[in-house]
């Protein structure tokens, strides 16, 4: 599998000049809030914001509405995508909800949870919420889709003028038998 970086670079930007993904279907409920603030004020920023630029160099935000909205006067870390509109809008619906799937290790996370010192009262909540819910059952193991080969295929890309030399030029090899196509780049 041939898996892109699509990290163009790690910038550090005032929140408010973030714009919000018009398509954000996040909504952030007071606890939640509360303890995100909570834990900025006892770790501080430990995580990117994730954005891409848009043709006017603004950045447009595809996760982390909430810590932007939070503390819109920060200096905040910001990985700044090479996405385009349809890529963020996948991003957008599918890396929460991913991210979600994961299963829990309740022993290990008490084991974790009891040597931790929470100062802030809802980060306490979340924390004594996942302990305290019943486990939900893993999901079936999405199948991969099967490879795909790809036969070699060997071409030839010639720089055209303008348009009247690339017609030219294909309806010439064309009618020499060759199997062509028209691109414009």
């Amino acid at each position: 599998m041939n898996i892109r970086d699509r990290i163009k670079e790690l910038r550090r930007v005032k929140a408010a000049t973030l714009r919000p993904h018009p398509r954000n279907w996040r909504t952030h409920p007071p606890g939640q809030r509360d303890a995100l603030r909570g834990l900025l004020a006892e770790i501080g920023y430990a995580d990117a914001l994730l954005a891409r630029e848009l043709p006017d160099g603004s950045l447009e935000l595809i996760d982390g509405h909430l810590r932007a909205e939070t503390t819109p006067e920060a200096d905040v870390p910001v990985l700044v995508l090479d996405l385009d509109d349809q890529e963020a809008a996948k991003l957008l619906a599918l890396l929460d909800p991913l991210a979600a799937l994961a299963g829990t290790d309740r022993d290990v996370l008490a084991d974790l949870a009891a040597n931790l010192e929470i100062h802030n009262d809802a980060a306490r909540r979340v924390l004594d919420n996942l302990l305290s819910e019943p486990p939900i059952p893993p999901l079936a193991p999405y199948p991969l889709p099967p490879e795909i080969d790809v036969p070699e295929s060997f071409q030839v890309v010639i720089e055209c003028d303008d348009e009247s030399q690339q017609r030219a030029l294909f309806d010439r090899f064309t009618a020499e038998g060759l199997a062509c196509r028209l691109l414009t780049l």
